[in-house]
């Protein structure tokens, strides 16, 4: 069983910055792209970003872009999502995901393996 375990989620003013992890335990995530998710209360799952196996290509969600940039390093079996400049409507329970076809899906059904979330709370 392929685990990931979330990390770097926390309160923020405004305008700050965080650093999210995406660790496997157990497995390596060389051939599994990993897309970041969240979900707000009352609303459904979103895609944020995505990352090839190889970390060839990515991509972002319109409502994220030029503020968070995706990275991998397979030698250290994780993936992070830098997060800046960020914005209220941005709180919201982040999740990352695997997918073993090593390329970014466009559905979250594409996606194998969830980790449990991290909370990230944007407010001054």
């Amino acid at each position: 069983q392929l685990q990931l375990v979330e990390s770097g989620g926390g309160l923020v003013q405004p305008g700050g910055s965080l650093r999210l992890s995406c660790a496997a335990s157990g497995f390596t995530l060389g051939y599994y792209a990993i897309g970041w998710f969240r979900q707000a209360p009352g609303k459904e799952r979103e895609g944020v970003s995505c990352i090839s196996s190889r970390g060839g290509s990515t991509n972002y969600a319109d409502s994220v872009k030029g503020r968070f940039t995706i990275s991998r390093d397979n030698a250290k079996n994780t993936v992070y999502l830098q997060m800046s400049s960020l914005k209220p409507e941005d709180t919201a329970v982040y999740y990352c995901a695997a997918d073993g076809g090593g390329l970014c899906g466009d559905v979250i059904s594409s996606y194998d393996y969830w980790g449990q979330g991290t909370q990230v709370t944007v407010s001054s």
